[in-house]
C-alpha cells in the first residue's frame, strides 16, 4: 500500500506542473490585468506610469520567464503577493480555507447521514409508497439549487426572528455561535448533495440485492439487519464511495454563491473577486490548492476501497 501512495504522489507532480501551465496561460489570455483596471478606475492612462507598474509587477517580462519565477518561488515556499492588497497571498488566503473546509465537512456529514438511510430503505422498500416518497424527496433536492433553499431558510429564519449573524464568527472565539452560522448553509448544500448520493445509494443496493449471494444470505435464515448491513452495504458502498469524494472535492471549490448568500469568506467567493481583480498570484494559489484538494481526495477514496473491500489490490 505504500509503495502504491509513494507512485500516486509522483504521478501527481506533472498532473500539478500541467494544472499549472493551464491555469497561468487561461489567466493572461483573458484581456486586461491589474495594471489596467488600476488606471481605468483612475480615470486617466499614463503610459510611463502603467509600464513602470507593470516592470514593478512582473507583467513585462515573457510569458514564460514570468511563469519560471512563479514556479520557483513556489519551490522556495513563496506563493507571491497580492497585485490588488500588496500584502503575502498566503496571509489572504489562509483564513479563508478553514471557512471553507468546515462547510464542506459540515454538508458533507449532512449529506452522507441523509443519503444512506434513505437509500438503503427506498432499496429494501422498492416499489411501496415510501420508496416513492423518498424517491420525490431526492428529486426535489436535485432539482434545487443549493443558494436558492439557502435564500429560502434565510427568509424563514428572518420570519421567526433566529437570523444568525451575518459576519464571519471563528469556532475558537464563539463555538456555539459558529455551529448556528453554519448549520444552515451546510443544511442547504447537504441536502442538494444528499439527494444525489441517496439515488446513487438506492441504484447500488438494488444491484446488490439481486446478487446470488444475498439470497443464499436470506436462505440461511440471517436476520435482515444482518443481511442488509453486513452482506449488501458493504458491496455497494463502493461506487458510493466515489461520488463522496467527488463531491468534497466540489464543496471545496465550488459554493460560490453560497458562501456569498451565507456572507462566509471562503475560498470559492474570493476566487470569484481575485479573478474580477485579475490578481494572478491569489487565483492561481487558490486553483492550485482546490485542484490538490481534489488529487488528494482521490488518493484517499483509492486507499478507502482497499479497507471496504479486502478483493481489491494495489500492486
Amino acid at each position: 500500500m505504500s509503495g502504491y501512495i509513494v507512485r500516486r504522489l509522483l504521478v501527481a507532480i506533472p498532473t500539478l506542473i500541467g494544472m499549472s501551465i493551464f491555469i497561468f496561460v487561461m489567466l493572461r489570455l483573458a484581456p486586461g490585468n491589474i495594471v489596467d483596471i488600476i488606471f481605468e478606475s483612475a480615470g486617466y492612462v499614463d503610459p510611463k506610469a502603467k509600464a513602470a507598474l507593470e516592470k514593478e509587477l512582473g507583467l513585462d517580462k515573457p510569458l514564460v520567464v514570468q511563469y519560471w519565477n512563479w514556479l520557483r518561488d513556489i519551490f522556495r515556499g513563496d506563493l507571491g503577493k497580492s497585485y490588488f492588497f500588496d500584502r503575502p497571498a498566503w496571509e489572504i488566503i489562509r483564513p479563508r480555507i478553514p471557512v471553507s473546509l468546515q462547510l464542506a465537512v459540515m454538508a458533507l456529514i449532512i449529506s452522507v447521514l441523509i443519503a444512506i438511510p434513505t437509500g438503503i430503505i427506498s432499496a429494501v422498500r422498492q416499489d411501496t409508497p415510501l420508496d416513492y416518497a423518498l424517491r420525490v424527496f431526492a428529486i426535489a433536492g436535485l432539482s434545487m439549487p443549493a443558494f436558492w433553499l439557502g435564500l429560502l431558510i434565510i427568509l424563514a429564519l428572518v420570519r421567526v426572528g433566529q437570523l444568525p449573524s451575518m459576519l464571519y464568527i471563528s469556532p475558537f472565539e464563539d463555538f456555539w455561535g459558529n455551529m448556528k452560522q453554519f448549520i444552515f448553509p451546510a443544511l442547504a448544500v447537504g441536502y442538494r448533495s444528499s439527494a444525489l448520493l441517496m439515488r446513487i445509494v438506492r441504484s447500488s443496493m438494488l444491484e446488490v440485492l439481486r446478487e446470488d449471494y444475498i439470497r443464499t444470505a436470506w436462505a440461511k435464515g440471517l436476520q435482515e439487519r444482518v443481511v442488509i448491513y453486513r452482506h449488501a452495504l458493504r458491496n455497494a458502498i463502493l461506487p458510493v464511495v466515489t461520488v463522496i469524494g467527488i463531491e468534497f472535492a466540489f464543496l471545496i471549490g465550488g459554493l460560490i454563491v453560497t458562501e456569498q448568500v451565507f456572507n462566509l469568506p471562503g475560498v470559492a467567493r474570493y476566487l470569484v473577486d481575485a479573478i474580477r481583480q485579475r490578481d494572478y498570484p491569489i487565483v492561481q494559489t487558490l486553483v492550485m490548492f482546490i485542484f490538490m484538494v481534489v488529487v488528494l481526495t482521490n488518493l484517499v477514496v483509492d486507499i478507502v476501497y482497499g479497507w471496504l473491500d479486502p478483493r481489491v489490490r494495489y500492486r
